[in-house]
């Protein structure tokens, strides 16, 4: 019938064709990440928010480390240094370090020149007579010494030994072994480099781009020197930025290869099913439109596409895919049986199937609809996804589907099939006593890891594989390079105010220093002293009379006065020398490391000073002595500033929002049951819908348990499908159409129709396939879904058919 021109049919399907041409455009204009973007909160506390710029920006985060191995020593030199070189010439790198000694000159002379503004010996006290000979005496000592050869020539000008004094604190800490005049493992095996590149993290593009540029500089460096016989040598990275590089490509390799598996395995199955490439294509058309309105529906609700969520998007095929099974499967047996006419099939599968497709869709929704409410971006995203897609792939099945069928459509004949699994079907209720026992048994072990069920850790969800957090962990203790766990952060108004804070919180740390609570920490004040301590400094050097005090200062001890004289002309003009500012640092090392731990953000500065604990504790896992480094701050008395466990605050973020997903989770539940109750309108119903639901769950809780492996956040939401998949099942064998009545008018229950469970067992097959597969994925968090929907999907199967009413006897 034509209305306006237009027939239903052509507006239900131009609606449909432009619907998809939006959410294609949408698509194409959508930013997508695999970074860790989408596990970091929305609304920070003040510890998250140091967490969060660390990770985003943090100078531990912009590390790379480089590992040459492979060949002679004097081959790793050759390659490191020529890498090196070329490396220092990229404007995409903010350092290059590998040993040699390529800023040491330009380090040791702003050191030298500028020693009285940065040395924190300088006080009035260091300058009077007594200080002065005591400071003479340990620097006559020094000469003595392995150092004493750097010391002499600055004698004249710096006999308080000031210089030394400035590179012995910079020199602190653990640092790399030399060979060759190159960093080298502890082991001597391989030789060292530290990258520290100028894109964050999180800019995974420009961290790839510093990956290929050292690639790039060690396959050039081994070409230039082809003739030191160093083809066996092989390079290894690893860093944060390496780290989130791979987990893209890992991301994206699984999600191709999986997408790819999954639709291969599921398009098989379809086929030998239909036995017709036409119904094949039309049946998956709910599941392409369902995945395109997902991933539309994601990009304008977040702005931002997790690889995890395109991952997630295989397994909706496993589920949409069953909308076009039930219509195919079941209006082929309504027209079999010749109930109604052939144009009238459809309108009869809508009016005895779909309530129930529907309903099952619904609950679906529901319980996906909790997701939404969480303040977690990455599940929020998958709740989102999820929604759209069902609702779009249920929506083209009812009302697209019908009008792309060809007349007289018919798929083969597969009632012997029904028949086959309508018999195991009607002997399912034989199981219900072995199965209640393994559900009872299944809430033993679940009640027996009740405290170990989750894992509340956020690297948990990391795609980086055990090999590469062993390279990780090699590597920086080779390196020695920072681990950076606890620090102390602030926040000022500006630069001269963070510095000064900064100063305050040092002058409390070097005693838990010399005390062994800390083995040392950093700080941006150390190179860039503020204004006020830097004039404070230039106050205590006398103004007069210097030469005189070196006169009474020099008794007794093996010098001459008068060698002084150009360090008596030096402190004249270190009094009237301007303070130093940031762009005096330029072309230093050190304008790095205050950039690094000092920045501007949303108009404040802000301070880091990163806290490094005794390698006993660190050893050992004991950490920080929290409390003390509190007190210390107290002291202080900057209300500003905070102590921060930096894997303490991750591991405490994802937790909350682990506990946050289990309370949504039981809002969903209890919001499913109202939807069941309002719909079937009998409690002993909806406890029969919900009792498979119930005993799948917690048998795969069970199994997860009992194999040892502790559930993340992604297995919750593994578990939300099997309510969602399982509800289908239940719904359909709780179906009162199935019911008759026997002799005497009295109700009897007979077997579901063979053609039914047919499209049952289809469906749940096609669901294990596209979710099943994840649980061979090398990502953590598909593989999570993967192996707790795929047995899920079955169990909700098998005890939907033993605990049915449709087979009581």
């Amino acid at each position: 019938m034509m209305r306006g021109g237009w027939s239903v049919r052509t507006r239900a399907i131009v609606l449909w064709l432009a619907g998809l041409l939006l959410c294609g455009l949408v698509v194409l204009q959508a930013r997508f990440t695999a970074d860790l973007s989408a596990f970091l909160p929305q609304t920070p506390t003040r510890e998250q928010k140091v967490l969060l710029d660390q990770l985003r920006d943090g100078v531990v985060s912009r590390l790379i480390l480089v590992g040459i191995e492979g060949g002679d020593a004097a081959a790793r030199a050759a390659v490191s240094k020529a890498m090196g070189k070329r490396l220092r010439a990229d404007a995409a790198l903010a350092s290059v370090s590998n040993g040699e000694p390529v800023n040491a000159e330009h380090d040791q002379r702003f050191l030298f020149e500028n020693r009285y503004l940065l040395s924190p010996a300088v006080t009035p006290a260091h300058f009077t007579v007594d200080g002065l000979h005591a400071a003479l005496a340990d620097t006559i000592d020094l000469l003595a010494s392995p150092a004493g050869m750097l010391a002499k020539p600055l004698l004249p000008r710096d006999p308080t030994g000031e210089t030394v004094l400035l590179l012995e604190r910079l020199a602190a800490g653990n640092r790399p072994r030399e060979s060759n005049g190159v960093w080298v493992s502890r082991s001597g095996a391989s030789a060292l480099m530290l990258v520290q590149t100028r894109a964050a993290a999180v800019d995974t593009d420009g961290q790839q781009q510093a990956m290929q540029s050292i690639r790039a500089a060690f396959d050039a460096a081994r070409a230039g020197n082809a003739d030191a016989g160093i083809g066996a040598l092989t390079l290894s990275m690893t860093g944060p930025g390496v780290f989130s590089v791979q987990s893209r490509q890992t991301i994206e390799s699984e999600v191709t290869k999986l997408s790819a598996i999954s639709a291969g395995v599921i398009i098989t199955m379809l086929l030998l099913l239909y036995r017709s490439a036409w119904a094949l294509a039309l049946g998956l058309l709910p599941v392409l439109s369902g995945a395109l309105a997902g991933v539309a529906a994601v990009s304008l609700g977040s702005g931002i596409v997790h690889g995890i969520t395109l991952g997630f998007g295989t397994t909706l095929i496993g589920e949409a895919v069953d909308y076009s099974i039930y219509l195919f499967v079941q209006s082929r047996a309504l027209a079999a049986k010749g109930a109604v006419a052939d144009a009238d099939v459809q309108r009869a599968w809508v009016k005895e199937f779909w309530p129930t497709i529907r309903l099952g869709m619904l609950t679906s929704i529901v319980g996906f609809s909790a997701l939404l409410l969480s303040t977690f971006p990455g599940l929020s995203q998958l709740g989102l996804y999820s929604i759209a897609g069902l609702v779009v792939a249920a929506a083209v099945t009812r009302y697209i589907l019908p009008h792309l069928l060809p007349a007289n459509f018919r798929i083969r004949d597969i009632s012997r099939l029904g028949h086959a699994v309508g018999a195991a079907a009607q002997r399912a209720p034989l199981l219900r006593f072995p199965l209640a026992a393994l559900v009872l048994a299944a809430c033993v072990v679940v009640f027996l890891h009740r405290g170990g069920l989750w894992n509340t850790e956020l690297s948990s969800l990391s795609p980086v594989s055990q090999a590469d957090q062993a390279l990780d962990a090699r590597l920086r203790a080779d390196m020695g390079a920072p681990d950076v766990r606890y620090m102390v952060a602030l926040s000022a108004p500006d630069r001269e105010a963070a510095l000064v804070a900064s100063e305050k919180i040092a002058r409390q740390l070097e005693p838990l220093v010399a005390q062994g609570v800390l083995a040392g920490y950093e700080s941006a004040s150390r190179y860039l002293p503020s204004m006020a301590a830097q004039k404070q400094r230039q106050a205590s050097l006398p103004a007069e009379g210097l030469a005189q005090r070196m006169v009474e200062a020099s008794v007794g001890l093996p010098v001459r006065p008068a060698l002084f004289s150009p360090f008596i002309e030096d402190v004249a003009g270190a009094r009237a020398r301007q303070p130093l500012q940031r762009a005096d640092l330029d072309g230093t090392s050190f304008a790095i490391a205050v950039d690094s731990l000092m920045f501007e953000r949303d108009g404040r500065w802000n301070a880091l000073l990163p806290l490094t604990a005794p390698a006993a504790k660190a050893n050992n896992g004991a950490g920080i002595a929290a409390d003390a480094v509190r007190a210390a701050l107290a002291r202080a008395d900057e209300p500003g500033a905070l102590f921060v466990d930096l894997k303490a605050e991750s591991d405490h973020l994802y937790s909350g929002y682990l506990n946050e997903a289990i309370l949504l989770s039981g809002g969903g539940l209890l919001a499913i049951v109202a939807l069941l109750g309002g719909a079937l309108r009998s409690p002993a119903r909806v406890l029969r819908v919900l009792l498979p639901l119930f005993a799948a769950v917690i048998t795969v809780v069970a199994l997860l348990a009992a194999t040892g492996q502790r559930m993340t956040i992604l297995h919750l939401v593994g578990l939300l499908l099997i309510c969602a998949v399982g509800s289908n099942y239940a719904l359909f064998f709780d179906r009162p159409r199935d019911a008759g009545t026997g002799p005497g008018g009295q109700p009897e229950s007979r077997p579901i129709a063979p053609e039914t469970l047919a499209s049952m067992l289809f469906a749940n097959l096609t669901t294990v396939a596209g979710f099943g597969l994840l649980g061979f994925s090398d990502v953590p968090v598909l593989q999570a879904i993967g192996r707790t929907v795929g047995p899920g999907a079955v169990l909700a199967l098998v005890y939907a058919a033993a605990f049915s009413r449709g087979f009581r006897r």
